[in-house]
């Protein structure tokens, strides 16, 4: 989605989300979301977004096939075993 709109702040410093960018980033009534500056700009965004790109770029130094729970089990395993 590459849209973009003006809206105004109201009195109480409160802007309205259209419903089309609501749908697009999937936040639904009661949802919280997470606002950030960056680079002069207000981001909006929610929590589970914030996972969903983490695990996008954690994802790329995986091997495929490899499983990080299984490598961390291993890895205290290992730590147990020197106490």
């Amino acid at each position: 989605m590459d849209e973009e709109i003006c809206q105004r702040v109201n009195e109480n410093g409160r802007v309205v989300i259209p419903a089309a960018f609501r749908k697009a980033l999937g936040i639904k009534v009661g949802d919280e979301v997470v606002l950030r500056i960056q680079d002069d700009e207000l981001r909006i965004t929610t929590q589970q977004r914030r996972i969903q790109r983490a695990q996008r770029r954690a994802r790329q130094y995986v091997k495929p096939g490899m499983s990080l729970v299984d490598e961390l089990f291993a890895e205290r395993r290992e730590a147990a075993k020197d106490e």
